[in-house]
């Protein structure tokens, strides 16, 4: 299956050698053809002027981290030039079209002073990022000089501050998780893997399971998604309150607008559930992608 789309004008010789190239698909530019392009989630390149593709881009970008990478390539091949996504896949995509004489234009900062970048690091591990906000300190830094990067094989506990990008195995799903305090791992597994099965997610597509810091001690939790294979994300409070879950939570008593639910969406690529809370036993749980 094709990851890029090509998008020229009708007759454009230069859009069906870079189609050709790139074993893309070729979309003939009209009104529309940016819109449905966007929404496959596949990387761009618009051979056309940049005037005309920043227009028709415009309206359509809402999250870098969900926006498909955009690529033009003006009239002549001369230049390849990231729009948007130029550490998501544009850059690359940019290198990749010097194979036909285009001279890649890079603009992001890292990239441009020869510098590592956060997200090509996730990229080159084939990881995903936990707290992307933290990308704009860790760039810094790596502008500024060296930034140390830590590899923590597990089992382990790790406390990070803001500054400090967390990376994990890629995953579309965000379980958050809530508990009574001294609940048992298999009470925990058990429902997990209950509910996982229920919607059809398999443990791999799981980018992380979310909970409250003020559950850092509960052995039950810890042992359960270590038992899951999976990674386990302690969010402070301000984290939490800022992601208000959809169902009413108990959790007010403890100083939270909820647990599962803003733990999950806290994490989730696009604020999304998927899951409302749900409770038995001693455990809550709720998912979002």
């Amino acid at each position: 299956m094709n990851d890029i789309i090509v998008i020229g004008f009708s007759g454009d010789k230069d859009a069906a050698k870079i189609a050709e190239f790139l074993s893309a698909d070729l979309v003939i530019y009209d009104d529309d053809a940016f819109e449905k392009s966007f929404r496959t989630g596949k990387g761009l390149v618009a051979v056309m002027a940049t005037g005309i593709a920043v227009r028709k881009i415009a309206p359509l970008i809402h999250d870098k981290w969900t926006d498909p990478p955009v690529v033009v390539v003006p009239f002549g091949c001369h230049y390849a030039i990231p729009l948007t996504g130029g550490h998501h896949g544009a850059n690359e995509l940019a290198k990749r079209l010097a194979g036909i004489g285009a001279e890649p234009v890079i603009t992001t900062a890292t990239e441009a002073n020869g510098k590592p970048s956060v997200e090509t690091i996730m990229e080159q591990q084939g990881m995903d990022i936990i707290n992307k906000t933290s990308t704009i300190a860790v760039n810094k830094g790596f502008l500024e000089g060296d930034v140390p990067v830590y590899a923590v094989e597990g089992p382990a506990v790790v406390i990070a501050g803001p500054k400090v990008s967390v990376l994990f195995k890629k995953g579309s799903y965000v379980i958050g998780l809530g508990c009574n305090s001294g609940t048992s791992k298999g009470e925990i597994v058990s429902l997990v893997n209950r509910i996982l099965g229920d919607m059809g997610i398999s443990s791999d597509e799981v980018l992380a399971y979310a909970t409250t810091v003020k559950k850092k001690m509960e052995r039950g939790l810890i042992e359960a998604v270590e038992t899951l294979g999976g990674n386990l994300v302690f969010l402070d409070d301000d984290v939490i309150n800022s992601n208000k879950g959809v169902t009413p939570s108990k959790a007010g008593i403890i100083g939270l607008v909820g647990v599962a639910e803003p733990s999950a969406l806290a994490l989730s690529k696009h604020h999304q559930l998927i899951m409302e809370r749900r409770s038995e036993g001693n455990v809550t749980i709720a998912i979002a992608k």
